[in-house]
């Protein structure tokens, strides 16, 4: 007999299929959003100088890693509260909510200080350009330090999605991606009486794009809230919980801060032929968003499912979705190829590309490229084992695709094939990943059937 839980939730019950696609198309469209804050910023400041693209470019790496404490948190959370909800334990669930959000605020006052302390001898790391080091510091003092926004917006977000809610999310990403975008020019370039403050103009648009949405996202979950109690009468810290949250998060984080590490690393290496060359590769990792956010929402919803008939004992339930998930990562991958196979100039000239920056740029986005379908089985596997609480499992994976390949092998191959050896260590790289995700995924299976 099935649960309550089961009957009256759709993720125990309703078809995979249409299933999936109702909980995937809203993060999807969110992860998109989410993608066009970095884009953005880096489509309006090109047009303030190459220096100004360079800045914004090397402070990458520090927003991401905001943004992936914020995820990586928010997936531990995501996958903590669809798995007591999916067993029918509604108070387990909210002490995990209250656990996230309290681990929110002291990550809060963390980015405060890494912004302030940090930003300066990291980017002093990757060039001696005073004036890009000026304009750098310019825009992260303010993403990076005022990114509470974001954090405590992404914690409410993810206890949406756990609960099967995909539509909320959307549309509070949608409110801080067009209110970026509305303010951007404005605020970089001077517009309506406001005075002109070029890349810090940029960051003050994105920060309170942030705010805004964090705002409503706060709102909405009090107004709306019904399946998580959320209560502090009584409330302890207890190490259960946080150990649950961080056996997920901590591998979430490093696998989403993973670009972080991997643009650092191949910065260095481009540095040496050209600024050009660290352009094309901070522009690559803003445009492909494009194609890797639709994926990362696809996944963000198959998880609550996995997580859910995971919790219930569905094991047939938890093979089609991952079979479904699979054709339609696949599918959205093999656009993305596509698309930067047949129009790498258009693409680059978004962000005012000159002669030298299009010389560079396009072979090695088609380079590239043809890693995106490459990787499609390592990022549904990766999903699969952060819903089933496997976080190690993903984090091998992830480590495979971005950390573990990559950089030597570019610094292996540049010296030889000059920028040729940077661009084809990506394909190989999610090659070997997927290839060892297979493996690691059917050795799970196989103990789950026999348990």
């Amino acid at each position: 007999m099935q649960t309550p839980s089961l009957r009256e939730n759709p993720m125990g019950s309703r078809k995979i299929l249409p299933l999936l696609l109702s909980m995937s198309v809203p993060p999807m469209i969110s992860m998109m959003i989410q993608g066009l804050y970095n884009i953005v910023d880096s489509i309006f400041v090109a047009h303030l100088s190459q220096e100004a693209l360079t800045a914004v470019s090397l402070v990458y790496p520090l927003q991401n890693l905001t943004l992936s404490v914020a995820v990586g948190l928010g997936v531990g959370l995501n996958a903590c509260i669809a798995r007591s909800l999916g067993a029918g334990r509604p108070e387990e669930a909210g002490r995990a909510a209250v656990h996230g959000l309290l681990c929110t605020g002291v990550h809060s006052i963390l980015f405060v200080l890494v912004g302030l302390f940090l930003s300066e001898p990291f980017l002093r790391l990757f060039t001696q350009d005073e004036t890009v080091l000026a304009l750098g510091m310019e825009y992260a003092l303010i993403v990076v330090p005022l990114s509470f926004g974001s954090l405590f917006h992404i914690c409410v977000e993810k206890m949406f999605q756990a609960t099967g809610n995909m539509v909320i999310p959307m549309f509070l990403q949608g409110i801080g991606a067009v209110i970026n975008l509305i303010l951007d020019p404005i605020f970089i370039f001077g517009w309506m009486g406001i005075p002109a403050m070029g890349v810090a103009g940029a960051a003050v648009a994105t920060v309170t794009g942030q705010m805004a949405a964090c705002a409503c996202a706060i709102l909405l979950f009090i107004k709306t809230n019904r399946e998580i109690p959320i209560t502090l009468k009584g409330f302890r810290l207890e190490g259960k919980v946080l150990g649950q949250l961080y056996s997920i998060a901590v591998p979430s984080t490093l696998m989403m801060a993973m670009p972080s590490f991997l643009v650092s690393l191949l910065n260095m290496v481009l540095a040496r032929f050209s600024e050009a060359a660290v352009n094309v590769l901070g522009i690559y990792f803003k445009i492909q968003s494009f194609t890797y956010m639709p994926s990362s929402g696809l996944i963000q919803g198959m998880r609550p499912i996995m997580s859910f008939n995971y919790g219930a004992g569905r094991r047939d339930r938890m093979k089609e979705t991952f079979v479904r998930s699979l054709q339609l990562v696949f599918l959205i991958m093999a656009v993305g190829m596509l698309l930067f196979l047949a129009i790498p100039g258009p693409i680059l000239s978004m962000f005012a590309a000159d002669q030298a920056l299009l010389e560079i740029g396009i072979p090695a986005l088609r380079m590239i490229s043809v890693s995106f379908l490459l990787s499609s089985p390592a990022v549904v596997i990766s999903g699969v084992f952060e819903a089933l609480g496997r976080g190690g499992r993903s984090l091998i994976v992830t480590m495979l695709r971005q950390l573990l390949i990559i950089p030597p092998l570019a610094f292996l191959l540049s010296p030889v094939m000059g920028l040729t050896g940077v661009w084809i260590a990506f394909p190989i790289a999610e090659a070997a990943a997927s290839v060892a995700a297979v493996f690691l995924y059917r050795g799970m299976m196989r103990r789950m059937e026999a348990s």
